[in-house]
């Protein structure tokens, strides 16, 4: 028969029923409804805090405090060199060039220009940060880096 809307079922054991518990012993749910006897978690509206161990000292309080984390991180959008090859020679390529072409978002904030690859174009390249092996490689093809203050 070809189901129609007027004839549509789930397919067989992909239901099941609702277990109701405390509804006697002969259900195997009776009494104390699989909660077990006594105790904090026997009870209606126990619910276990994150982390808690019964009491013992909870392992993250029991590990040493490490490190720093600035409450002012700076993070930059990543692009390599390689990458600036999409653009032709002469171009200035600029934070927002780079968002018009998929290399950043545009809601990256600050860029900032690795080395990683050969960079085969002339190029002006303005960006907030760069690195030394990236400097370098875009003087090597011709180009001039601008920093963005």
């Amino acid at each position: 028969m070809e189901p129609t809307l007027s004839n549509l079922k789930p397919p067989r054991g992909s239901r099941h029923r609702k277990v109701r518990v405390g509804r006697g012993m002969g259900s195997k749910m009776g009494k104390t409804s699989g909660a077990g006897n006594k105790g904090q978690q026997s009870r209606r509206g126990y619910s276990r805090r994150a982390g808690f161990e019964g009491g013992q000292m909870p392992l993250h309080r029991r590990l040493p405090k490490r490190g720093f984390t600035s409450p002012f991180p700076k993070s930059f959008a990543v692009v390599n060199v390689e990458s600036l090859n999409a653009f032709a020679a002469g171009e200035t390529v600029t934070p927002e060039s780079l968002a018009g072409r998929g290399l950043v978002r545009a809601s990256c904030g600050e860029v900032k220009i690795l080395g990683d690859g050969e960079l085969k174009v002339a190029l002006t390249v303005r960006a907030h940060a760069f690195s030394k092996s990236a400097q370098e490689k875009i003087a090597r093809a011709g180009g001039k880096v601008e920093l963005i203050a």
